[in-house]
């Protein structure tokens, strides 16, 4: 009987596998790292387990070729006036984190919506997606319809103040008032520091720790300062450091990353034609980029007591309430100041 080539070519294979010497070890990746991981199944990449504050509703996307779904919480008012609040996120963090903001409003009469955009919270995470902040504007728009809603106040606080600055440039006529708190991208950076790929952010991600989160958060956010009712506040964004989905997490993070880099609102400022609210901390010097930037460089970035001045001038008619003493999230360090801007000028 003839011999098959097909067997002749495996059994030299194996032979070959055989007489190779053993390769040198090689230290786990962080990908065999995090797979090896138990993690506390309550920060899986969608948050599965983890109760937020308010019930959580999900709204199904079809976009970009995909079904994901977006979770939001609609929370009412006990005595409602008739008028809704949507809070948009910071890059770091889920719409979990606005339970004291959500308080005070519904208590005033408010029903307040708080989106997980997609890639962050219980949202979906998918690996491929081309993400900006007008689909991430259009998203919204789709839960807000979802929901029956359609003329809202928006705030935005740090990544939420650009996305919600875009969508009162996409939907004017969808809002009644738009807050922008301690709102980053009021500066271009990709006009004055080195362009860092998604590859880039990507490796910087992966190397996550609950230390390094919080460490990040001590210096940029609390001026060197560490309290214990900060701990509620990273334990999100630690937990899922811990967790085998956690490179899923770091993926979209990196991708976001590059939207917030490479897709200013700055420009468009004297276009918004939303009566506009500034709440600026004081102390705030947040800048993406400022790491690896040129020092002439970094030192000048992140300057919140003009960029706020320069960027209410840019909006006709917005108004500026300043901080003093307060960093990058006014809600944490000074809730009654930042409360009380808010019941000013919120409609009532």
């Amino acid at each position: 009987m003839p011999i098959r080539h097909s067997a002749i070519r495996a059994a030299f294979a194996l032979i070959f596998v055989a007489c190779s010497p053993p390769r040198p070890h090689e230290p786990a990746t962080a990908e065999t790292a995090h797979a090896n991981a138990a993690g506390d199944p309550r920060f899986d990449a969608e948050l599965s387990a983890y109760v937020y504050p308010f019930p959580v509703s999900y709204h199904d996307l079809q976009t970009q070729g995909q079904t994901l779904k977006m979770a939001y919480t609609d929370v009412p008012a006990d005595k409602p006036n008739g008028h809704v609040v949507v809070l948009l996120l910071g890059k770091n963090f889920t719409a979990s984190y606005w339970e004291p903001t959500i308080r005070f409003l519904t208590a005033r009469g408010y029903r307040v919506i708080a989106p997980d955009q997609i890639g962050f919270g219980k949202s979906s995470k998918p690996s491929a997606y081309q993400y900006s902040f007008q689909q991430l504007a259009e998203n919204t728009r789709a839960v807000l319809d979802a929901a029956g809603v359609k003329e809202v106040s928006i705030v935005g606080h740090s990544m939420g103040g650009m996305l919600a600055t875009r969508f009162a440039l996409m939907h004017p006529k969808r809002l009644e008032k738009l807050v922008l708190v301690n709102p980053i991208g009021l500066e271009d950076w990709k006009a004055v520091v080195p362009y860092r790929s998604i590859d880039q952010w990507y490796e910087q991600e992966k190397k996550a720790t609950a230390d390094s989160v919080r460490a990040y958060q001590r210096t940029s956010y609390y001026d060197g300062t560490w309290k214990p009712e900060y701990e509620r506040l990273i334990e999100i964004a630690a937990g899922v450091t811990r967790h085998p989905d956690y490179l899923k997490v770091a993926w979209a993070s990196a991708l976001t990353a590059d939207m917030i880099f490479t897709q200013p609102v700055v420009y468009e400022f004297p276009l918004v034609s939303v009566p506009t609210l500034f709440v600026i901390g004081q102390r705030d010097r947040t800048a993406l980029g400022r790491a690896w930037a040129p020092k002439d460089v970094a030192a000048k970035l992140g300057d919140y007591p003009a960029l706020g001045k320069k960027a209410a001038a840019a909006i006709p008619g917005a108004k500026l309430i300043e901080i003093p003493g307060v960093g990058h999230l006014p809600q944490v360090e000074a809730f009654d100041a930042y409360a009380s801007a808010l019941a000013a000028f919120l409609p009532s």
